[in-house]
């Protein structure tokens, strides 16, 4: 399928580094794009849905935000991607409001620490940490923690998945896990990235990703870094992936799917056409950010809400 023109219109929305910007160290670099991403909320992610709870919440230290519609509802703990060194709880405010309302569940979304002030695995630390919070005081946050999911996008569906992992071998299994074009591969090996080409992510981009998020070489080869270098994925929750057609890390999510449906897991793997990486997020400017986010909301209904 060819390119959706809304992706080419929603890449002229962001902010572009200034040449002596370009020019700068790399850390003047990251910090342009941080809030380059921050002051397109608006414009790329449309007016904030107003919901009858919505909260920022100190989780044991952990900054969190909590949205919902109604007491006594499931959880799900929404991780934002970025490459861990970008995004925050606001970047993905709109989704996580869209989420809350049509779901039926509350959606605690983590501020976790960023990369590279904060290297692996830290950011893993603070999911872990939210996760235990829900557990441990969910009953005072007016939610229900015995119904309990993960999600992501991007940097935030590897942190989400690899935490749902841990829980299942702390015999605390999650039940469910939402993988919204997840990084899976810091390798970067599938075909896709030879096959796509640059749509807002490369090799190059997630090579240096992966690089400043987890500095020691070795450790990437870890199930805590590398989602498939976990012996047995037999167990993990019920999930739901979603992939993006004109995205690089499309090939491996597609390859996770089919990891976790060879161990036993029930998957539900949807690729959407025509758009690329980051396309969820974008709920003002594609049409198709709306479709998977209220995809997203109905399978945590199915899956939570009995």
């Amino acid at each position: 399928m060819t390119l959706n023109p809304q992706v080419l219109a929603a890449a002229e929305l962001r902010a572009r580094p200034p040449a002596e910007v370009l020019a700068a160290d790399p850390y003047e670099q990251l910090k342009f794009t941080r809030q380059a991403m921050e002051d397109a909320v608006d414009v790329e992610c449309g007016p904030a849905l107003p919901l009858p709870v919505v909260v920022d919440v100190d989780a044991d230290g952990v900054p969190a935000r909590l949205y919902a519609s109604r007491v006594d509802a499931p959880v799900f703990v929404y991780v934002h991607g970025g490459g861990w060194a970008y995004g925050s709880i606001e970047t993905v405010d709109r989704v996580c409001r869209r989420i809350a309302d049509r779901s039926g569940c509350a959606v605690l979304s983590v501020g976790y620490r960023l990369a590279p002030e904060h290297v692996f695995p830290a950011a893993l630390d603070d999911v872990e940490t939210v996760l235990a919070y829900v557990r441990k005081s969910g009953a005072e946050l007016g939610v229900d923690p015995s119904r309990l999911a993960i999600g992501g996008d991007s940097a935030g569906g590897q942190l989400a998945t690899v935490a749902a992992r841990r829980q299942r071998d702390a015999v605390s299994p999650l039940d469910g896990q939402v993988l919204i074009y997840p990084a899976i591969d810091p390798m970067t090996a599938s075909e896709s990235y030879d096959e796509v080409g640059s749509y807002g992510l490369d090799r190059a981009s997630m090579k240096l990703a992966w690089e400043t998020y987890v500095p020691d070489p070795m450790t990437r080869f870890t199930p805590d870094v590398a989602p498939l270098a976990a012996e047995d994925l037999a167990g993990m929750p019920p999930t739901l992936i979603i992939t993006a057609e004109y995205d690089v890390l499309r090939d491996e999510g597609a390859d996770y799917a089919d990891a976790l449906l060879a161990a036993g897991v029930p998957v539900v793997h949807t690729r959407y056409m025509g758009v690329n990486h980051g396309f969820a997020r974008k709920l003002a400017v594609i049409d198709d950010a709306r479709v998977a986010t209220d995809q997203v909301a109905a399978y945590l209904r199915a899956l939570l809400c009995f």
